[in-house]
């Protein structure tokens, strides 16, 4: 069920966690890859995360490396932004924000990895 209110929808999302109403639309996930500088040396790098579109995507990327490695904006080289299947993703933050979802499915289809 949705509600416009304005330019923000308001969706009715069916969840035993969180009841009510949530503000946003459909949210999708991405896997954005590129390159920025860890240390002295520029590697790559490749996060999975879920957004409402692509530029969203890349937003979120930009501040999670500023705020956790305090890289600049204009230092980070994306390369790709992708739309990716969420059950394949690894990331808690997408298997979290698609459980329902990847439920519905039948599970995930990235292999788990066991720790030995």
């Amino acid at each position: 069920m949705r509600q416009s209110i304005g330019e923000v929808f308001l969706t009715k999302r069916a969840s035993a966690f969180k009841d009510g109403w949530q503000v946003g639309g459909l949210m999708k996930a991405y896997r954005v890859t590129g390159t920025a500088p860890f240390g002295s040396q520029r590697q790559p790098f490749s996060y999975d995360v879920p957004a409402a579109d692509n530029v969203a995507a890349a937003e979120h990327v930009y501040s999670t490396l500023g705020s956790r490695h305090r890289i600049k904006r204009r230092s980070i080289t994306v390369e790709s932004i992708n739309e990716i299947d969420p059950r394949t993703s690894t990331e808690p933050s997408v298997l979290h924000h698609f459980r329902d979802e990847i439920a519905a499915k039948g599970g995930t289809v990235a292999p788990v990895a066991e720790e030995e």
